[in-house]
């Protein structure tokens, strides 16, 4: 007669370890699950349909029009408490559509760190971005800049799409544009303020940003 298999563990040796030595860690993962339900209340009242694998940090601000267009990739990671990130937002994350014709698509695998993404008119971001904390990204300029046509209509603001290409990562504190394009796994050093396009697989930095030189090697962010 064979043993019956052994009961595994609740939680492995490494487990415990980890949470001995990173015990914010584990009121993190707390927080995430007893938010778990209300979150995915919250983006069903808002019309954001909730995708696989998503971990929220406290609840994120979401500023949808209706009928616009807001989507978010699986596997999305939005950190919206100080706890949740040592560079400690300044703000929850907040994900914006203006007008009921804005589009705002995010891919897989996104991660963002309190910061701003609002969408007037058009923001695309590929799969696998990371975004800094405390990032703003718009594709509006809010306000007209002729003083007159503030005083029509001071929501009447220049409008161009931003493009955000796969495995792009953007610094803290960064501020992106309208109109830009940002080519795929690039790099935005933190504190930038990017007006023009970015090529493919290069670092860019400064206000306003500008080429500093090619990566050496480019592939996909993977991640742990």
């Amino acid at each position: 007669m064979t043993s019956p298999d052994p009961v595994p563990p609740l939680l492995s040796a490494r487990a415990i370890r980890l949470a001995r030595q990173t015990p914010w860690k584990v009121f993190n993962e707390l927080s995430r699950l007893w938010l778990l339900p209300r979150a995915r209340l919250y983006f069903a009242l808002v019309g954001v349909a909730w995708g696989r694998g998503w971990r929220l940090y406290g609840l994120p601000i979401i500023q949808k029009y209706h009928p616009s267009v807001l989507t978010i990739g699986d596997g999305a990671e939005l950190r919206s408490t100080p706890r949740s990130n040592p560079l400690a937002p300044a703000h929850p994350v907040i994900l914006s559509t203006r007008r009921a014709n804005a589009r705002l698509i995010i891919g897989a695998q996104f991660g963002i760190t309190g910061g701003t993404i609002c969408a007037d008119d058009s923001i695309t971001i590929g799969d696998r971005v990371i975004v800094g904390a405390n990032t703003t990204i718009t594709d509006t300029d809010f306000h007209p800049l002729d003083p007159i046509q503030r005083q029509k209509n001071p929501l009447a603001g220049a409008t161009c799409p931003v493009v955000i290409g796969d495995d792009v990562f953007i610094g803290m504190n960064c501020l992106i544009l309208k109109g830009v394009t940002i080519g795929a796994s690039s790099v935005i050093g933190a504190g930038s303020v990017v007006v023009h396009d970015v090529p493919p697989g290069v670092i860019a930095a400064g206000n306003p940003a500008r080429v500093i030189r090619p990566l050496s090697r480019v592939s996909p962010v993977q991640r742990v």
